[in-house]
């Protein structure tokens, strides 16, 4: 029985580990002592406590390419694009949307100031200097910076920019053909979640660039978009061509620039040869209708394929007078709007929502079944195409602009860094920017940063009972997990109070058995003798008949049958003692496997 109450207490234990890991990420020993070390709890006007951490603003470690924190609060450096975009309506075209740098909406640092994206359905387009060139040689290239969609986002982009060297020497003509060797960050639009690893890569045979897409991570990316948390976003190409795309320091992708990219970096060797023609005589048909069958003269097609059903009846209850959709009441015209460019605005269609209770809206019509009698066009059954030729394939030449390129790192250099973005939400909050070379520097910078951030996001969080439901709303296979919690201590209540059986009527249970469970076949014809032969002689000294194989006769002489001598009795008296003695060592030596059997025998003769 104990062993039934340990592990069911070992297995609730396990579930609310898991219940609770799910719904709320933990500290490792570090970030815990850092939380200890800078963290002072204080109280509000209103009674409620609140972390506050002691910021500063982070200081590089080392040698880098370009840092910003913006906690000057002010943009300093950047320079606002004055041109316009391509290809896109003169009044949306200017880069005309408003940034601004500012704290936080939630879970604010004091000091701590950034960059922020203000305007809706606008573009917008900022770029500063770097410290200086970065050129791809024999040191990795490290990019770092954090971003917090405050109010979610439904479609836009977070994503930079690292402008090719020397096209960005005015940066105030930055826009969205501007020259640029990596483009890197978080795009949403509609479902689609994305996070970018765009590079520009130079065909050297012709001198032109193609756009390389790093293969999508494999992990669900919606959460850093809605959680309205600040996420860090760090990208790592490596001299030995390969690439790591992390997220709040997790390694969501990697791969190689040779092989993870699309479309591949180097062309294959051979090509299609443009000028080779299929000829017209060509088949490629592998089974043709057979020549020798005819149609029969009385085939019928048996009428149309469907008909309708001339048992239906109109439900009751259907809704002659309503459509099937109407315009939905709750749509409201889109701020960008363009009655020139997008028409008349109407609003969008829904079902009609007094059809889900009937059985049916609108014109009521007989519906349609299959034709029972229907059988179809006549066609000649299919036969083997003797002259079938295949598939034909133009043939293959060498590929007149074939390239091997082992070296994808070597990209074009960069000299500054630049954010053009389109957004329908506003508030979209970047901080704390760092190029360098060092992993070590950039984790270093973000312990600095980003990871107090984390830490007072993680102390501001809801209750555990808040994360729980949270938690279940994004993974509903958590209910399974609370259920079984809640149920385990209903169960083991019920475990320690139903009522057991008596040890001693467990005892009796298990010694009521049969001397002949333990005997061999031929110990029981010996017991069934000996107690035959000792009923023979009781019954013979308490009637005086003699009890033979036939049955029973009477004695000649009852008086001498019916006495009873002295010796007789002395006799009976010295068995009956044996007979004691016998019962009192069968007892004592009941245990074992032959006393047992010995036990029982004297204890059936006891009872007889």
């Amino acid at each position: 029985m104990k062993h039934h109450w340990e592990w069911l207490v070992w297995l609730m234990t396990l579930l609310i580990i898991v219940a609770a890991t799910e719904a709320h990420g933990s500290l490792d020993d570090d970030e815990k002592e850092e939380l200890l070390d800078n963290i002072e709890e204080v109280h509000s006007e209103e009674s409620k406590s609140y972390l506050e951490v002691a910021y500063q603003s982070p200081a590089p470690s080392g040698d880098v390419y370009f840092t910003e924190t913006f906690d000057a609060g002010t943009l300093d450096g950047w320079v606002l694009s004055k041109t316009t975009k391509e290809d896109a309506d003169e009044e949306i075209a200017k880069y005309d949307g408003r940034w601004e740098v500012e704290e936080l909406k939630e879970n604010k640092l004091s000091g701590d100031m950034g960059l922020v994206l203000k305007s809706v359905a606008r573009h917008h387009a900022i770029s500063a200097k770097l410290n200086k060139p970065f050129i791809f040689d024999s040191k990795p290239l490290i990019i770092q910076y954090e971003v917090n969609f405050q109010d979610g986002i439904d479609c836009g982009g977070a994503y930079i920019k690292l402008l090719t060297d020397p096209h960005c020497q005015n940066l105030e003509e930055f826009h969205d053909r501007t020259p640029y060797t990596i483009m890197f960050g978080p795009d949403k639009c509609g479902e689609d979640y994305k996070l970018h690893f765009i590079f520009r890569h130079k065909n050297p045979i012709i001198g032109d660039y193609d756009e390389k897409h790093a293969k999508r991570p494999e992990v669900d990316l919606k959460k850093y978009f809605n959680d309205k948390k600040t996420h860090l976003y760090t990208l790592v190409v490596k001299p030995d061509n390969t690439f790591e795309m992390l997220i709040d320091q997790t390694v969501v992708s990697q791969g190689s620039l040779l092989e993870d990219v699309i479309p591949p970096l180097n062309p294959p060797k051979e090509i299609d040869d443009p000028k080779d023609k299929k000829p017209k005589e060509w088949d490629e048909r592998a089974k043709i209708p057979d020549p020798n069958v005819v149609e029969p003269e009385d085939w019928d097609e048996g009428g149309p394929a469907q008909i309708e059903d001339v048992n239906a009846e109109k439900p009751e209850g259907w809704l002659d007078e309503e459509p099937k959709i109407i315009p939905d009441p709750s749509a409201q015209r889109p701020l960008d709007w363009n009655d020139d460019m997008d028409g008349e605005w109407e609003a969008p269609f829904i079902p009609n929502p007094k059809c889900e209770s009937a059985p049916g809206c609108g014109e009521w019509q007989q519906p349609m079944i299959d034709n029972p009698e229907y059988r179809g066009k006549w066609k000649p059954p299919l036969i083997e195409n003797p002259n079938y030729q295949g598939i034909w394939k133009p043939r293959k030449i060498p590929n007149p602009h074939y390239f091997e390129d082992l070296n994808p790192f070597k990209m074009s250099p960069f000299s500054a860094i630049g954010l053009e973005l389109w957004s329908m939400t506003s508030d979209i909050y970047f901080d704390n920017f760092i190029i360098c070379s060092d992993k070590e520097v950039a984790d270093r910078w973000a312990s600095d940063s980003w990871g107090l951030k984390k830490l007072v996001a993680s102390a501001n969080e809801p209750g555990m009972l808040n994360q729980l439901l949270t938690a279940a709303e994004e993974r509903p296979w958590l209910w399974v997990l609370y259920v079984l919690t809640a149920a385990l201590p209903v169960g083991l209540l019920v475990l320690f109070c139903w009522p057991r059986k008596k040890i001693e009527e467990e005892d009796m249970e298990d010694i009521d058995f049969k001397m002949d469970d333990f005997l061999d076949p031929s110990e029981k014809e010996f017991e069934l003798k000996k107690d035959t032969r000792e009923n023979a002689e009781t019954y013979e000294e308490e009637t005086g008949k003699v009890m033979t194989e036939e049955g029973f006769e009477e004695d000649e002489e009852s008086e001498e049958e019916g006495e009873v001598s002295q010796e007789d009795e002395q006799d009976s008296a010295i068995e009956n003692q044996s007979s004691d003695e016998e019962m009192k060592e069968a007892d004592e030596g009941a245990s074992s496997g032959d006393g047992l059997k010995k036990s029982l025998r004297k204890r059936r003769v006891r009872k007889d």
